[in-house]
C-alpha cells in the first residue's frame, strides 16, 4: 500500500515537532507569504473579472440603435415617418409596362370636411414594388389639405375600398398609364406623364413620375407628388391647363409643370396647390 501523502499543513508542522523555534518562526513567515500571494492572485482575478464586466457594459450601446461611427455593430431599423418616405425617390424604370392588373388599396379614410363629398378608390398596378398604402395616404392628405380643392370647406374627399366611387385614382406603370390615357384620346408617351382618363373612371398617376419625379422639381419630390395628385384630380373636377403670366409667380397647379416651368420668356416657380396662400 502506498504511503499517504503529507499535505501542506502537515509539512508546515514538521519543523515544530523537532522543537526548532527558528524553524517555527520561519514556517510562520512562509505561511504568511503564501497567504499574501494567494490573496493577491485572488484579488487580481476578482479585479480582472470586474474590468471585463465593465468593458462589456461599455460596449453594449454599440449594439443598439446609436452605434458609434466606426463600430462594426449594425443599428436596428427605425421605421420611416410619412414625411421621410415622401421625401425619397424609389427605383422604377421609365419604360416599364406592367401587367395591367390592379389591386385596390384596402381601408377607409373618412371625409374630414362638410362640403360636397367625393368618394374615390385607390388602385395600384401589381408588380410595381411601390408602397400602395403610402400612395393612398398621400392622396387623402393632399386632397383634404385646405390648400387643395377642398379649400374653404367647398369639397371634401373620402377614400373607400368597396362600393361605387366617383373616380379611381390609379398608380400604374408608364406603359399601362399610356394604355388607359389612350382610351380618352390622350398621348402620355412623349413626355412620360400622367392623365385624367375622362372617358373612364380612372385618374392615372404615372408610377415612374411618382417614384422619380421630374427635372422641373429637382429634389423636391414630396412637393412634386402633391402637385401630381392635385393636377390630375383638378382635371377630373373640370379644370383645364393654364400658365403663370409673370416671371417669379407661382405656377398654377394646372400648369403642365412636369414638362416646363418656363414659357415665352416667363419663369414660373414650382407650386403644388390650387390655393397655395391659404
Amino acid at each position: 500500500m502506498a504511503e499517504k501523502p503529507v499535505d501542506g499543513a502537515e509539512k508546515a508542522d514538521l519543523p515544530a515537532q523537532r522543537g526548532n523555534n527558528k524553524g517555527r518562526a520561519f514556517t510562520g513567515i512562509a505561511a504568511a507569504a503564501v497567504t499574501t500571494v494567494l490573496a493577491v492572485v485572488v484579488a487580481g482575478q476578482v479585479t480582472e473579472g470586474r474590468d471585463s464586466g465593465a468593458r462589456t457594459g461599455h460596449s453594449a450601446p454599440d449594439q443598439g440603435t446609436d452605434a458609434h461611427p466606426g463600430s462594426s455593430a449594425k443599428p436596428s431599423t427605425v421605421p420611416l415617418t410619412y414625411e421621410q418616405k415622401m421625401d425619397r425617390t424609389y427605383p422604377l424604370g421609365a419604360t416599364l409596362k406592367g401587367s395591367g392588373k390592379f389591386d385596390t388599396v384596402p381601408g377607409f379614410d373618412k371625409a374630414p370636411g362638410t362640403g360636397q363629398k367625393y368618394r374615390y378608390r385607390v388602385d395600384i398596378e401589381q408588380g410595381l414594388g411601390l408602397d400602395g398604402a403610402l400612395f393612398a395616404e398621400a392622396v387623402q392628405k393632399t386632397l383634404n389639405d385646405d390648400r387643395s380643392w377642398g379649400h374653404g370647406g367647398t369639397r371634401t374627399f373620402e377614400r373607400i375600398s368597396s362600393g361605387k366611387p366617383d373616380f379611381v385614382i390609379t398608380l400604374a406603370s408608364p406603359g399601362t398609364t399610356a394604355t388607359w390615357c389612350a382610351k380618352s384620346g390622350l398621348d402620355t408617351t412623349e413626355d412620360n406623364v400622367s392623365c385624367d382618363s375622362a372617358a373612364t373612371q380612372r385618374v392615372m398617376i404615372n408610377a415612374y413620375r411618382w417614384a422619380q419625379g421630374s427635372k422641373t422639381y429637382g429634389d423636391k419630390i414630396h412637393m412634386y407628388r402633391q402637385m401630381l395628385i392635385n393636377h390630375e384630380v383638378g382635371h377630373r373636377l373640370g379644370h383645364n391647363h393654364v400658365t403663370c403670366e409673370k416671371s417669379g409667380e407661382l405656377a398654377p397647379v394646372m400648369q403642365q409643370q412636369t414638362k416646363f416651368l418656363d414659357h415665352d420668356g416667363i419663369h414660373c416657380l414650382p407650386n403644388a396647390w390650387p390655393y397655395p396662400r391659404s
